[in-house]
Parts: structure tokens; C-alpha cells; sequence
């Protein structure tokens, strides 16, 4: 429901002035969105549960599942989706109660540096998530987890934990990764467009 209403949202305000940002968009607001809510949900929405250490004891296996996710994926990639949409939002937002349209963003200078501004944002922001997401989460979930249990007393301080679906996990984290990447150099390409064009309205001029 939130993220359906972020993308409302975000599409309501005005729209790209390039036809690579208005991609961006459908792409971000649909694909990425449609991962994480469906998907996502479908891979790591148990996981708590099936987490399962030996000896298998419910503190135990709570106190290693912290340990393994400091932060669940599900959080971190909402979290992304809402800090990285917050600059085009901003900057679609005030456009639209300055009823600045797609030709003033692309005829102004103004306007137009403000917009490359807001996408570089989105782009370091992107970066930073990235960097984030292999500290968290590597780039492979192996199937036995290293619990250190040294500060819970026990006569063992290291434990195995069985990862459920740890393939599938693999699975849907190269996908994140790959749609950072996707909508980073989509970013890129629209800042080369909207450079171009606004070229193309100088000459003209």
C-alpha cells in the first residue's frame, strides 16, 4: 500500500522533461517496486522462522538471526526506494506548485541545473546504497551461517545456522544489484540527454 501510494505519488507530479526519465520512472516505479513488494516479500518474509541453529532454541536462534541481519533486506531496499526517490519528489513536487512544465525545465537554466542537481543527488544516493548493500549483504548467501555466541555463555562459541532458501536469496540479491545499476546508468543517460537537448534549444535560438 505505501509503496503504491509513493509511486502515485511521484507520477503525479510533473513528468520528466526527457523521454529517458519518464523510463526511469515506469522502470523504478514498477519493476523495482513490484521486486520488492511481491517478490520480496515471497522470499524473506519468513525467514525469521526458518532461521535455525543447533542446538535449535528459540533465543538462540534470535540472538544469531540479529547477528546474520543487523537490518532485514526488506527494510533496507523500502528504505532506499523512499531516500532515493526524495530529490525527483522534491524537485516534481515544487514544479508543479510553481506550474513549471517540462518546456520551462528544459528552456530555463535555472531550472534545468536545478533538475541535473537533483538527479546527480539521486545518483550519489544510489552509490551509497550500493556500498551499503554489499557491506550488509555480500553478494551470496551461503547456506550455513557462523554464529559467534561467545557473550550468551555457552560451552561452544560457535554455532552453524541453517539460511533457508539461501539460492533464491542469491538470486534476488544480484537482481537489487542489478537494478541499482540500471537505474544509475539510466541517471547518467538523462543528465547526457537533457544536456543535449537543452543544447539543441540554444542552437535553435
Amino acid at each position: 500500500m505505501s509503496l503504491n501510494y509513493i509511486k502515485n505519488f511521484y507520477e503525479g507530479c510533473v513528468k520528466p522533461p526527457t523521454v529517458i526519465g519518464q523510463f526511469h520512472t515506469l522502470f523504478f516505479g514498477s519493476v523495482r517496486m513490484f521486486f520488492l513488494g511481491v517478490l520480496g516479500f515471497a522470499v524473506y518474509g519468513n525467514e525469521a522462522l526458518h532461521f535455525s541453529c543447533d542446538p535449535d532454541k528459540r533465543e538462540i536462534n534470535l540472538f544469531c538471526y540479529n547477528q546474520f541481519r543487523p537490518i532485514t533486506p526488506q527494510v533496507f531496499w523500502a528504505l532506499q526506494l523512499v531516500i532515493v526517490l526524495l530529490p525527483g519528489a522534491i524537485f516534481h513536487l515544487y514544479a508543479a506548485c510553481k506550474s513549471i512544465n517540462q518546456e520551462c525545465i528544459l528552456q530555463k537554466p535555472v531550472y534545468t541545473v536545478i533538475y541535473i542537481l537533483s538527479v546527480l543527488l539521486r545518483i550519489s544516493l544510489e552509490v551509497v546504497a550500493f556500498w551499503l548493500q554489499i557491506h550488509l549483504f555480500g553478494f551470496q548467501v551461503k547456506p550455513v551461517y557462523l554464529c559467534d555466541a561467545e557473550s550468551l555463555g555457552k560451552k561452544i562459541n560457535v554455532l552453524k545456522c541453517m539460511v533457508p532458501e539461501h539460492f533464491e536469496k542469491t538470486i534476488f540479491l544480484i537482481a537489487m544489484y542489478t537494478f541499482t545499476v540500471i537505474t544509475m546508468v539510466l541517471c547518467v543517460a538523462e543528465i547526457f540527454e537533457i544536456i543535449f537537448r537543452r543544447s539543441c534549444f540554444l542552437f535553435k535560438q
